[in-house]
């Protein structure tokens, strides 16, 4: 009894240490993070994609990030998937429309006011319009995230 009472613990012990060393996402920074809404500074829209803001982490490669997208009005995004996994969003500013399918079809674009939580399927066809004004959207993800178009 003894001898099983010690393999198991010598295997509980083995098997804790092993998870120890199981890589998961790492973080971008191990530091505490501060920014203030003035330090924040979008790069400039290149391509027909939105000007972005990264807070947290680098979005190309495989962390944790945290960045921001600013839509000007009347602003559309072609329909597009990403491949990361599940990314979510939360809208700061301004009125986003959003639909799903592999074509750009204003009337099936859903209004999300100011704070909307929502979350984006990996490979799932979407598009998106700044319809009625700026907006920014905050996104957070596991990298590296992309963007492809369906056309």
């Amino acid at each position: 009894m003894e001898r099983l009472v010690r393999a198991s613990f010598l295997a509980t012990v083995i098997v804790g240490f092993g998870l120890l060393l199981v890589e998961a996402p790492a973080c971008a920074e191990e530091k505490v993070i501060v920014k203030m809404p003035g330090e924040i500074s979008f790069g400039e829209a290149v391509g027909g994609k939105p000007q972005i803001a990264v807070l947290y982490g680098d979005p190309s490669k495989t962390e944790f990030f945290v960045l921001r997208m600013k839509f000007p009005a009347g602003f559309k995004v072609v329909p597009h998937t990403h491949p990361e996994g599940v990314r979510t969003l939360t809208v700061l500013s301004g009125t986003l429309y959003f639909g799903f399918g592999e074509t750009f079809d204003e009337a099936k674009a859903e209004p999300f006011p100011p704070g909307t939580f929502f979350t984006e399927l990996p490979t799932t066809p979407h598009f998106v319009w700044a319809k009625e004004g700026d907006v920014i959207v905050q996104v957070a993800g596991i990298g590296p995230t992309g963007f492809t178009p369906m056309h």
